[in-house]
């Protein structure tokens, strides 16, 4: 259920204003620690019943033990497309709420089970894949969790002729590179919901500096070091880190709408609507994006209900 948006709320909104979410079911995606947990927890507070989508079951397990609420427990692992398949196959009846939290940031060179760059394949490509194959299920809205870090380093770019940065591999830049993909995959997904007469909404959301677990793994001793100082003394702790999520997920928002903190450089603060790269708003690159993803994956947009035929297609030569 959402509630409807006011200019009042940005500066002074909290878990508080979620409203009343008792007959909703959400997905969230690394729901086991940091953001995950703390949406969770704020959303089965308001009396969804929450499925935590995780890859370590017995983890998830145990996080499900601290949310007050309903709350159940599923095996999902983003770096795995059977997995993705699997969990989407299993989906019975609907689903109100899908947020696309889970993500690897900054880590050494891996690849996913399928052979992708990890935080590509992770952060976009593998919520790419469940978003599509769950959309006939879903009634309200999709949640895509991105970063203030699809403007950085430099000028971040899709690498559309080498997705897994093979031979040029930077752990800062494939991070930037998941994260504006997130949001040239949000814009994509409104449109396309958009021209189908779809009802449900695609919105992204960014936490700012959030202390979590997230920064831990990250390739560099250095960025590590410094990140955990950042950590102690600027960032927010996980539930203020959620409260954009839980903004995009609960208020009356246009869709494709970008929330993050309202505080200086975007680091702290009640959420709020923010901007986004000139980069993040191509609706060409947007809809290139797509056409790999679905060449990458093998998932493709499903036929809504309500679809219309549109006849708009792309063609495009992916290298990975």
């Amino acid at each position: 259920m959402a509630t409807k948006h006011s200019a009042d709320q940005n500066s002074k909104w909290n878990a508080g204003g979620i409203g009343d979410q008792r007959g909703r079911t959400a997905v969230v995606t690394g729901a086991n620690s940091g953001l995950g947990i703390a949406t969770v927890d704020a959303l089965a507070r308001a009396g969804a019943h929450v499925v935590l989508a995780v890859r370590d079951p017995e983890r998830g397990e145990a996080a499900a033990r601290t949310v007050n609420g309903s709350v159940e427990v599923r095996r999902l692992d983003l770096a795995d497309l059977a997995s993705v398949r699997e969990f989407a196959a299993s989906w019975r009846g609907e689903l109100d709420l899908l947020i696309n939290n889970a993500g690897v940031m900054n880590i050494p060179e891996a690849i996913t089970k399928d052979g992708f760059e990890m935080q590509f394949g992770t952060n976009h490509l593998g919520h790419f894949a469940l978003t599509n194959l769950l959309l006939p299920h879903l009634t309200d809205r999709v949640v895509t969790v991105s970063s203030g870090a699809h403007r950085m380093p430099g000028t971040p770019r899709i690498h559309f002729e080498n997705l897994n940065l093979t031979g040029e591999y930077s752990p800062v830049a494939a991070y930037s590179q998941s994260k504006l993909a997130n949001l040239l995959f949000t814009l994509e997904l409104q449109s396309r919901l958009a021209a189908a007469g779809s009802s449900v909404r695609a919105l992204a959301a960014h936490p700012g500096w959030a202390a979590t677990g997230l920064q831990g793994r990250d390739a560099s001793v250095l960025r590590r070091t410094l990140m955990a100082v950042g950590n102690r003394f600027i960032a927010q702790d996980n539930k203020a880190g959620a409260l954009p999520t839980l903004y995009a997920a609960t208020q009356d928002l246009p869709g494709a709408s970008y929330v993050g903190p309202d505080g200086l450089g975007e680091m702290r603060g009640a959420p709020t609507l923010v901007g986004r790269s000139a980069a993040a708003s191509d609706p060409v690159s947007a809809v290139r994006l797509w056409a790999a993803s679905e060449e990458l994956t093998g998932v493709t947009f499903p036929r809504l209900e309500s679809e219309q035929s549109q006849g708009r297609t792309l063609q495009t030569t992916v290298s990975i």
